[in-house]
């Protein structure tokens, strides 16, 4: 049986750049931690970038969170800086869940990564909903969001959604 990682939007838009927060900063040695283990296990890492264009202020989400961030090709765009792996699957996604995970197959899987209460939440949600009978989990140590009751409410959301939630 394999495992799969997917480490959502570890961008360093939501870490140092134009949404970061210190909340992000503080995962970043156990996002690295858990990276490790998975490539250790020579398990599959999967990463998912958000991903816009720069017309971004115009579209729906831009007008709801008018703040320019993940533009396509920009530093802020790129994953942190330790964090990528050669040879890795990366997903752009242009909004918060990724809707073609059904394209995949899964045994086991792991999500880490950002906001904890926006994209995190919803990849696991739509995860959960695609593969029902494939044990999906949230390590809260390597997850943040954009406040620490957001954070928390999210985590909360996904266990009543039967997501396992590790490490609070």
């Amino acid at each position: 049986m394999s495992k799969t990682l997917i480490v959502v939007d570890m961008q360093n838009d939501f870490i140092t750049g134009s949404l970061g927060t210190q909340q992000a900063q503080a995962i970043l040695p156990n996002v690295k931690q858990k990276i490790r283990q998975y490539q250790e296990n020579n398990d599959e890492i999967l990463f998912t970038r958000d991903t816009h264009q720069t017309d971004y202020l115009n579209t729906p989400e831009g007008k709801k969170l008018p703040v320019e961030h993940c533009i396509e090709g920009t530093e802020g765009w790129k994953i942190a800086e330790g964090l990528e792996v050669p040879g890795c699957t990366y997903i752009d996604k242009p909004t918060f869940g990724w809707t073609h995970w059904n394209e995949r197959s899964f045994d086991e899987i792991e999500l880490i990564g950002l906001c904890t209460d926006i994209c995190v939440v919803s990849n696991a949600l739509i995860l959960k909903a695609t593969f029902p009978e494939v044990e999906i989990t949230v390590d809260a140590n390597c997850c943040a969001g954009v406040t620490p009751e957001t954070h928390q409410a999210a985590l909360e959301t996904m266990k009543m959604c039967q997501i396992h939630v590790i490490g609070e």
